[in-house]
C-alpha cells in the first residue's frame, strides 16, 4: 500500500471527514532535504471533519498525528495540514 493510502485510510477511519484530501507534494521538493526518488516523502493534507470541533490548532494537529501513529510519521519528512469543522 502507498503512504498516500495508509494516510487516507487511517484519516478516514479516526475523523470519518466529510472532505478529505491527501496530496504527495515530494516532486516538488526535489534536491532539498528529505525527498526521496519515487516520492512519498512530502505530503499536503486538507480535512474536514466534526471531530475538530471546539480543539484549537495545536490540539487538531495533535489529534492527526495521533491517528497516523508512530510508524507512519517516521516515514513522512514533512507534512502540511490544513484542518477545521
Amino acid at each position: 500500500m502507498s503512504v498516500t493510502q495508509e494516510i487516507a485510510d487511517r484519516l478516514e477511519d479516526a475523523f470519518s471527514p466529510t472532505e478529505l484530501n491527501v496530496i504527495d507534494d515530494s516532486e516538488s521538493h526535489r534536491g532539498h532535504a528529505g525527498h526521496r526518488e519515487g516520492g512519498e516523502s512530502h505530503f499536503n493534507v486538507k480535512i474536514r471533519s466534526a471531530h475538530f470541533k471546539g480543539l484549537n490548532r495545536l490540539a487538531r494537529h495533535r489529534a492527526v498525528h495521533d491517528a497516523l501513529g508512530a510508524d507512519l510519521i517516521g516515514r513522512i519528512h514533512a507534512l502540511s495540514l490544513d484542518l477545521s469543522t
